[in-house]
């Protein structure tokens, strides 16, 4: 079993500390939702923890499996077992996905059938058409299918955790379902553990959480079971916020 463990995490962007203290605790198999109003700094948990170019630690420790992740650069992070899922995915004109993943030489259990067949295979899955394959990775592609595209990623290279910056954002009820379904068949079939950043239940209802964390002004200010996000969706994040 495998951990990812957050301690006194604080950071942000250069002379913005965004992060202030964060303590939180993700193992192999488990689903945690982070829930909060725009600007408490669940995307910026996100990108620190990751290794986004332009935000940093200043303090704390992020650690997998005891090893900690915050002196490594972005693509050992990725290689350590973390993967990002976007709230926006980047569009790279010219390259496609399975030109991206030969160039990288990359590899996993995803892959070990052969590549092209493995891609087909998971769009089948997630209904992504086999014609985007092809296609520069996320360019001209509807929101839906750029999140569809990059849960393919994700359940071809099946990494220890996954970081999902507002999965639902753009999508329909059919991608929503499509992609939040292949995230929970991932969580049993390889035990993958998963951190998802949302402001809605909606995709709580098929990415059922283990725990669901309100994020309040950089920090962790309640935890709770899946009970949570329905206090949530009637009575929002007044009682958590020092906002107006």
């Amino acid at each position: 079993m495998s951990e990812l463990r957050i301690e006194g995490l604080r950071g942000g962007i250069e002379g913005r500390e965004i992060l202030k203290g964060v303590d939180l605790v993700v193992r192999s198999g488990e689903v945690h939702a982070l829930m909060g109003r725009n600007g408490s700094g669940k995307s910026t948990l996100a990108h620190v923890i990751t290794g986004r170019p332009g935000y940093h630690a200043t303090a704390g420790r992020v650690l997998l499996d005891g090893v900690d992740l915050l002196g490594l650069p972005t693509w050992e992070r990725a290689r350590a077992g973390l993967f990002l899922v976007p709230q926006y995915p980047v569009e790279v004109p010219g390259v496609s996905l399975e030109a991206a993943f030969g160039a990288a030489g990359l590899s996993g259990p995803g892959l070990s059938g052969g590549m092209r067949e493995a891609m087909e295979q998971e769009a089948a899955r997630i209904g992504l058409s086999t014609a985007l394959l092809d296609r520069s990775m996320n360019v001209d592609l509807s929101g839906g299918e750029k999140k569809r595209n990059e849960t393919l990623q994700l359940s071809l290279l099946r990494p220890l955790f996954s970081l999902l910056d507002e999965i639902d954002s753009g999508l329909d009820v059919d991608a929503l379902r499509a992609v939040g379904r292949r995230v929970s068949e991932g969580v049993k079939e390889w035990g993958m553990g998963v951190l998802a950043v949302t402001h809605y239940s909606r995709l709580l209802t098929v990415l059922v959480p283990d725990q669901i964390h309100v994020f309040s002004d950089g920090a962790i200010v309640r935890s709770g079971g899946p009970e949570l996000a329905e206090e949530l969706e009637r009575s929002g994040y007044a009682a958590y916020s020092a906002q107006p």
